[in-house]
């Protein structure tokens, strides 16, 4: 890619697509395309309807950096900083996994059952809440909650405050440095959310480049079986839920059943539902605390 070229929106994109291609990244045209107008400060439809606008040089030189990091597997929410999740733009750093689409399943059957559940400034707790998309999403569909978020990371807890802020949830969100639960010790929850690490330690090696060189390892790594964080949510968290409260978790490919027996498995838990994400795929545990 020669800087004294001409380049318009519509080569480099054809140029970079190709080249992302043979590079072996997996959506080679979508990034292109989702750098480019970064770059530029435009949506994608506007790359499309100005084909022959050609590149500034500053702008051929931003993009050009991003093109090196992504054919590095560095994944494109970690290259533009941010990542879009229930509508909303978090914060995404590599302290922090990139939230998925999948995970918005667990907020909104958390948003639809506080809603149900109608109760009067519900408290809730995010678990291992990394940037905050899942706690703060929540704080942000249901007005008159109040958030407890803990994470064993410092930094991780730096980027979801920072979140917080960006959303104006700050007033109502409260963050904690700390391993699971312990940081809550004594308090009540209407309901406690997680997306813990969930994949088998010995599963980790197979992930895709992306995943393996630029996500942070302890927010995948779940132990041998990928259930050792809901073996000690499922016995911790049932006691700190308020009678008619909830727990709610998502979970990796084939382990909702036994997530589902785990917290079964504790007398305070009375029923247990399994919600399913966009591919049919059981993805998120309710644990209801009836009685």
């Amino acid at each position: 890619m020669a800087g004294n070229e001409i380049w318009t929106i519509g080569r480099i994109l054809k140029w970079t697509e190709d080249y992302f291609a043979q590079k072996g990244i997996e959506n080679p045209r979508l990034d292109a395309e989702v750098l480019l107008g970064h770059v530029l400060h435009k949506q994608r439809i506007y790359l499309y309807v100005h084909f022959d606008e050609p590149l500034q040089a500053h702008e051929l030189t931003a993009f050009r950096e991003m093109i090196k990091q992504r054919v590095n597997h560095v994944p494109v929410a970690y290259i533009l900083g941010e990542k879009e999740f229930m509508g909303l733009t978090f914060k995404v750093t590599k302290d922090t996994l990139v939230p998925r689409p999948d995970t918005e399943i667990l907020v909104q059957g958390a948003v639809e059952r506080l809603r149900q559940l109608g109760q009067e400034k519900p408290q809730i707790a995010d678990i291992g809440t990394g940037t905050g998309a899942v706690g703060l999403s929540v704080l942000h569909f249901v007005k008159d909650a109040e958030l407890d978020t803990v994470d064993i990371s410092p930094q991780a807890r730096e980027v979801a405050e920072e979140n917080a802020a960006s959303l104006e949830l700050a007033d109502r969100a409260h963050f904690f440095t700390g391993d699971l639960l312990a940081p809550l010790q004594g308090k009540t929850y209407t309901a406690i959310l997680s997306n813990p690490p969930y994949i088998p330690k010995a599963d980790i090696a197979g992930l895709s480049e992306d995943v393996q060189l630029s996500e942070p390892h302890t927010a995948l790594d779940g132990g041998e079986d990928g259930l050792d964080f809901y073996r000690r949510l499922c016995s911790e968290a049932p006691a700190m839920l308020m009678v008619g409260g909830f727990m709610a978790f998502e979970v990796g490919i084939n382990q909702a059943k036994d997530v589902a027996e785990l917290a079964q498995a504790n007398p305070l838990i009375t029923r247990t539902e399994i919600l399913k994400d966009y591919a049919g795929i059981e993805r998120v545990v309710i644990a209801w605390k009836e009685a």
